[in-house]
């Protein structure tokens, strides 16, 4: 019986194996290419552009260095690729991801690992790192859908959770165009790994 295609071709020429996949076919240009065409909230938010997971992700970096003000370049850089595998699995919205189970996460980490290995990361996010960088998440998820996807205060604050909003003051959820995002993002990345 034939295998089914299980690999995904990037605009670099990479060729990634989804199931297998390995650090040397992973390029930080087709992460933040895909990133800043991966809409969140399944496009359902206001403005004329899609919020991008590329624009989440320097959210969450910002939110996680006000929350870490002595965080580890190292760290920073995993805070602004914690949604890395979305570039080629897109952004599902918790509900989805809790209807296909397991599988899923097994997916995601495996991809971010391979993302890890390829710029000098630990394979695995150490377990406290990965709460900070949770609760930076979940900071930026509360503005997103307050700002941009219809919620409510108290509804965020069931979700979300409440949080000092001190945190957050002078931040705006942004909506830009693709190649803006994709640009800032680029930079944002090669700053922190010039500085590790």
């Amino acid at each position: 019986m034939k295998q089914k295609r299980a690999w995904q071709r990037m605009l670099s020429g990479r060729r990634l194996d989804l199931l297998d996949p390995t650090p040397m076919d992973i390029e930080i240009e087709d992460i933040a290419h895909g990133l800043a065409f991966v809409a969140r909230w399944n496009g359902q938010t206001r403005g004329d552009y899609p919020y991008s997971v590329a624009e989440h992700s320097l959210l969450v970096l910002e939110i996680f260095r006000r929350l870490q003000p002595r965080a580890k370049i190292k760290d920073q850089l995993i805070a602004l690729l914690h949604d890395a595998p979305e570039y080629v699995i897109g952004d599902m919205i918790s509900p989805v991801k809790a209807a296909i189970g397991p599988d899923y996460s097994v997916l995601d980490d495996r991809i971010l690992s391979a993302v890890h290995i390829r710029f000098g990361l630990p394979a695995k996010t150490p377990i406290t790192l990965k709460r900070q960088i949770k609760a930076a998440d979940k900071i930026s998820a509360w503005l997103e859908a307050v700002e941009i996807a219809g919620f409510s205060e108290d509804e965020a604050n069931k979700l979300f959770g409440a949080f000092d909003r001190s945190i957050a003051e002078g931040l705006d959820v942004k909506l830009r165009a693709p190649r803006e995002v994709r640009a800032e993002f680029v930079e944002t990345f090669q700053i922190l790994l010039k500085a590790v």
